[in-house]
């Protein structure tokens, strides 16, 4: 099974699509090669601007659930929560486009530039998250739509039931499926063991709210150290906030670089430090919430590599066979420092 191939846009369909926006004359149309393969993008400079023309992933819930992710980013707009302003189409006084069956959204292009790793940075970040999570606090519509997030997933259970079968497909797997099974097999009582730790704490019972659910150092971009604007909203649904708290922890710590069976096996736990701090600025987390982040962070790290590796069998780039070890060893470092990660907080 190879790499999956990114989708595109046809010449035809972004003429159509551009002429239902006031943007003046094009000048120029670039293919914008990050994010989900399953939605093209293209940035467009023209006479009025810099924009993102981006056409919305078919599988992620239809017109009505790209609709509540719009009504979400216009609500932050409204409170001055940094992000990208979409654009309306000609004639409407909606911000998504529905054509030919497709969706479709224009936002102005905002040129940041990326997590370096410095203190500053991952601090703000926290405390960004925070900003986000109080902007949404009077949102109206957080039951649109049920959340199924990565804590206790039966997607994730189930594809770790695919695993084994997928990473075996592969060359770089040829006569290890011995390996692969037993990665499999630790991955599945982590993951078990950790979401029954979070549910006997009382998850259910926890508040609901929106939640970004992909808040990562490749979805925030950065000025002078500062918080320039937060993208990709395709992921927010009602959740619990504690859930975006875990993953921007992990993903703002996990030092990496090169192939990874090179990655550290530890996380940086200045990072998460200054992570949980920023958030914390105005008010601390609930101790009982905050007791259970690493366990938290377990779920979150085997959710985001199990199910691309079931799907293709592969992380991205990487094999899933390497990534399938590298996360084994991370997951084993967060278990014996599970003290020292709620002590950070």
């Amino acid at each position: 099974m190879g790499r999956q191939i990114r989708d595109i846009f046809a010449s035809d369909e972004l003429a159509i699509v551009l002429s239902h926006y006031d943007l003046g004359v094009i000048e120029s149309i670039t293919e914008f090669k990050r994010g989900s393969r399953r939605s093209p993008k293209v940035g467009v400079v023209s006479s009025a601007g810099k924009f993102m023309l981006k056409r919305r992933a078919a599988d992620r819930g239809g017109e009505d659930r790209v609709a509540y992710t719009h009504a979400i980013q216009r609500h932050l707009w409204k409170k001055g929560f940094p992000l990208p302003k979409l654009l309306s189409p000609l004639d409407s006084n909606d911000t998504l486009l529905a054509l030919a069956g497709s969706l479709y959204e224009v936002f102005e292009f905002v040129a940041g530039h990326p997590y370096s790793g410095e203190k500053g940075e991952t601090r703000a970040a926290g405390s960004t998250l925070r900003d986000f999570h109080s902007a949404l606090a009077d949102f109206p519509e957080v039951r649109s739509f049920a959340g199924t997030g990565y804590h206790d997933a039966v997607a994730v259970q189930t594809g770790l039931n695919a695993v084994p079968k997928s990473v075996s497909s592969h060359d770089s797997a040829a006569g290890k499926e011995a390996e692969v099974l037993a990665l499999t097999s630790f991955l599945f009582e982590a993951y078990t063991s950790a979401a029954d730790k979070v549910e006997q704490a009382g998850f259910p019972d926890w508040p609901e709210s929106v939640t970004h659910s992909d808040w990562h150092p490749g979805n925030v971009l950065y000025k002078r150290g500062e918080v320039l604007a937060v993208i990709d909203y395709d992921c927010a649904k009602p959740g619990k906030s504690i859930c975006d708290v875990a993953n921007g922890a992990l993903q703002f710590s996990i030092v990496a670089s090169g192939l990874p069976d090179s990655w550290p096996d530890h996380l940086d736990v200045v990072r998460i430090r200054e992570f949980l701090a920023g958030y914390e600025e105005h008010s601390p987390i609930d101790e009982a919430q905050s007791e259970l982040l690493p366990y938290l962070m377990i779920e979150a790290l085997i959710a985001e590599a199990v199910l691309p590796i079931a799907a293709t069998g592969t992380f991205g780039r990487f094999g899933g066979l390497g990534f399938m070890r590298m996360v084994r060893r991370k997951i084993t470092w967060i278990q014996q420092n599970a003290g020292a990660l709620r002590v950070a907080v």
